[in-house]
């Protein structure tokens, strides 16, 4: 019996020293990365956080301070939640969960609301809905309380990355098309507006942010094999 525990213990000793050894950057980290960037996108793969697409995508700036926001919240969620996963009762879980989020967001607001007054009041409720973002209190269930705080930050910093990814492509064609601007900024020049150009309004309401999420998703797809449903 005493040789049988020993090889066990030495078993669990090898295991801590791998784990010491493992690279901060090792290929499993870097996919916590990059997945969400491309085929496990939490909003055109996993199909999370879409009202936000739809409604704060009318100009980059707001896509953007939306997008840096969420990967804040995704991001330091994980950390907080993975370093107390071994003393959270499970049966308040998703109370600790909430109220870390919501503490997060809280300090973004007023971050935002002392730094860009202007863009806070654009973004109206929906920096106070990040709370409620299924993308990060997906991430704070499913990943930071089974791992550790180093796996659970990259993977914070990735979905944010992902989904904000999506905000920024979104804003970019809805303004580009919709006012003739990018981040505030003139892009399409006054001799087109002479020669009959004129501004979709169609691109400034929330129904065409829906389609475009939608052509994103096919395009994704379609390029993707693994993302092909089987018939």
């Amino acid at each position: 019996m005493s040789t049988k525990y020993t090889a066990v213990a030495e078993a669990v000793v090898e295991q801590k020293v791998k784990e010491k050894k493992e690279p901060l950057f090792s290929k499993k980290n870097k996919r916590l990365l990059s997945g969400p960037l491309d085929d496990n996108n939490p909003i055109t793969v996993q199909v999370l956080g879409i009202c936000s697409a739809l409604a704060i995508t009318v100009q980059v700036q707001q896509a953007v301070i939306m997008a840096l926001s969420v990967v804040f919240v995704i991001a330091c969620g994980n950390v907080i939640i993975s370093s107390l996963r071994n003393y959270i009762p499970n049966r308040i879980r998703i109370i600790v969960q909430l109220v870390v989020a919501a503490s997060l967001v809280i300090l973004v607001d007023q971050v935002l609301k002392a730094f860009v007054y202007d863009i806070s009041k654009a973004l109206s409720v929906f920096v106070g809905l990040i709370i409620t973002n299924c993308i990060v209190m997906g991430r704070l269930e499913a990943f930071a309380l089974a791992n550790k705080p180093w796996p659970a930050f990259l993977d914070g910093i990735g979905n944010g990355l992902g989904y904000g990814a999506i905000l920024i492509i979104v804003s970019v064609v809805r303004e580009l098309f919709g006012s003739g601007k990018l981040y505030g900024l003139t892009i399409i020049p006054q001799s087109f507006y002479d020669a009959g150009y004129m501004n979709n309004n169609l691109m400034i309401l929330p129904p065409f942010a829906l389609i475009v999420v939608g052509l994103i998703i096919w395009v994704q797809r379609s390029r993707n094999i693994k993302l092909i449903e089987k018939k």
